[in-house]
């Protein structure tokens, strides 16, 4: 294959990378397809001998890179803060996200239910996320929304809510929680958190607590 082809192969994928970089509203995902793209100009420059290109973007690589640890070494403080379910400031949240919300769960409207438990999951003081189920009388959860703001969608947060507060659902009866995902994407994400796909619904996952450990 040409050489010359190559290299502007390799031009043209980190020019990509950049642009795909700038589309990303996690920050972390941000730095770190940054910092691809920046290094494979660095390497594109220095191929092509424009030492400045190779220069300034082999820079901007190592600062994403200090960036991106000081990110994943930074520890995040959590916190549950029950709501009421008429509570103005969650109608509020939700009015604001109502897009974001949407393009999650398409259709959404906020209709408070009987034996709702409505909780902010608080990401260093700040509201991260909101949590909205129904508890059945069996101690099944079924969400009604699961929907965290998009700079902080990593798995910190679900595994927060749901694994290292089994505790706080145990004692409030629960042993089982469902969410019947609308796209792949969430459905894929409860996964990692540590969801099954239930049996009794279909296209339904479900967390349960009488077989789980913090």
């Amino acid at each position: 294959m040409d050489k010359q082809f190559l290299l502007e192969l390799l031009g043209y994928a980190a020019s990509v990378l950049i642009a795909v970089s700038l589309m990303m509203s996690s920050l972390v995902r941000l730095r770190l397809i940054n910092m691809a793209g920046a290094a494979a100009f660095a390497v594109y420059g220095f191929l092509i001998h424009a030492y400045p290109v190779a220069v300034l973007n082999g820079a901007i690589a190592l600062v994403n890179l200090f960036f991106l640890a000081r990110m994943l070494r930074a520890k995040a403080f959590f916190q549950l803060l029950k709501l009421r379910p008429e509570s103005d400031y969650l109608r509020h949240f939700l009015d604001f996200y109502r897009e974001d919300i949407q393009r999650i769960l398409p259709g959404f409207e906020y209709r408070p239910v009987g034996n709702q438990v409505t909780l902010f999951v608080l990401r260093d003081c700040a509201p991260a996320g909101v949590f909205i189920a129904e508890q059945q009388p069996d101690g099944v959860l079924r969400v009604i929304l699961d929907f965290v703001i998009p700079n902080y969608r990593d798995l910190k947060i679900g595994k927060f809510l749901f694994v290292e507060q089994a505790e706080f659902f145990r004692e409030r009866g629960v042993c089982e929680i469902v969410i019947a995902p609308r796209t792949k994407k969430f459905g894929a994400y409860l996964v990692k958190v540590g969801f099954e796909t239930s049996a009794l619904q279909q296209g339904a996952f479900r967390f349960r607590y009488d077989e789980k450990l913090t």
